[in-house]
């Protein structure tokens, strides 16, 4: 049964990150991107707060050496520490040049260089359980694509995964599970659903919100799907925007950290 955990009708929520050493027994942190506003929701109490940012704020990726985050603002990459008194900005951690609208960057040496370029919006990417797939979203062409990862981290062969047609509404945020399905949100098609490898529909959650923006699993055995919306142009949607959260019957991965 999917729950509403949050009914706080965040504008663009996205970026659902587990946290497991956040609280007695982790948290999960959330942007709305058009609030400029961070959350973080707690798994034991199941309080949800947030603050608010200077510029509006996309993403978050822990930093390898348990020293905060980096985060990506809409001006420049920065690090970021968190605690009760919420976040803080330690300094600038990167300024990127513009990789163009659609545009996938990798971070190399504190660098961010172009790997793939397009005219859409592209959202989260995710990677396969055994790290040699990444996905990512094209939500204006309505299309996943995948690439061969390399263990360096380089990027090939890339390829139409899935495409989305009409009630569907079009791909956004999206995780792997530990079994190598891929878990993907569908922004204006009010579910989540669940690709075998193969891209095969292997299951689909509908969501009382039909702006439906990412994904993560969390709680402390994984085995919680956390679900972000958007209320942004949606004021006839009750839930529009809320947070939800559903025990699929899999688990995920840990949040790869970045080393910084």
């Amino acid at each position: 049964m999917i729950q509403c955990v949050w009914r706080g009708r965040a504008r663009l929520g996205k970026g659902p990150l587990w946290c497991p050493e956040q609280g007695e027994a982790g948290r999960l942190l959330f942007v709305d991107i058009l609030r400029r506003a961070l959350h973080v929701h707690d798994f034991a109490s199941g309080r949800t707060w947030g603050w608010s940012f200077e510029e509006a704020c996309s993403w978050l990726v822990p930093r390898a050496d348990g020293d905060g985050f980096i985060a990506g603002l809409a001006s420049r990459l920065v690090h970021l520490r968190l605690d009760e008194n919420g976040p803080r900005i330690v300094g600038d951690w990167v300024t990127p040049e513009e990789p163009g609208r659609g545009g996938l960057a990798r971070l190399v040496d504190a660098e961010l260089r172009q790997v793939d370029c397009g005219p859409g919006v592209t959202s989260e990417t995710a990677v396969s359980p055994d790290g040699r797939t990444l996905y990512r979203s094209d939500r204006t062409a309505g299309v996943v694509y995948a690439y061969d990862l390399s263990p360096g981290g380089e990027l090939s062969d890339k390829r139409e995964h899935l495409r989305f047609h009409g009630a569907q509404g079009y791909p956004d945020g999206m995780t792997c599970d530990a079994e190598g399905g891929l878990w993907v949100a569908h922004w204006g098609g009010g579910r989540v659903s669940r690709f075998l490898p193969d891209g095969t529909l292997d299951e689909t959650l509908i969501l009382p919100a039909s702006r439906v923006t990412s994904c993560a699993f969390g709680g402390p055995e994984l085995d919680q799907l956390y679900i972000t919306t958007a209320a942004d142009g949606r004021d006839q949607e009750v839930l529009a925007g809320s947070l939800f959260r559903v025990a699929p019957g899999v688990r995920g991965l840990a949040a790869p950290v970045l080393v910084a």
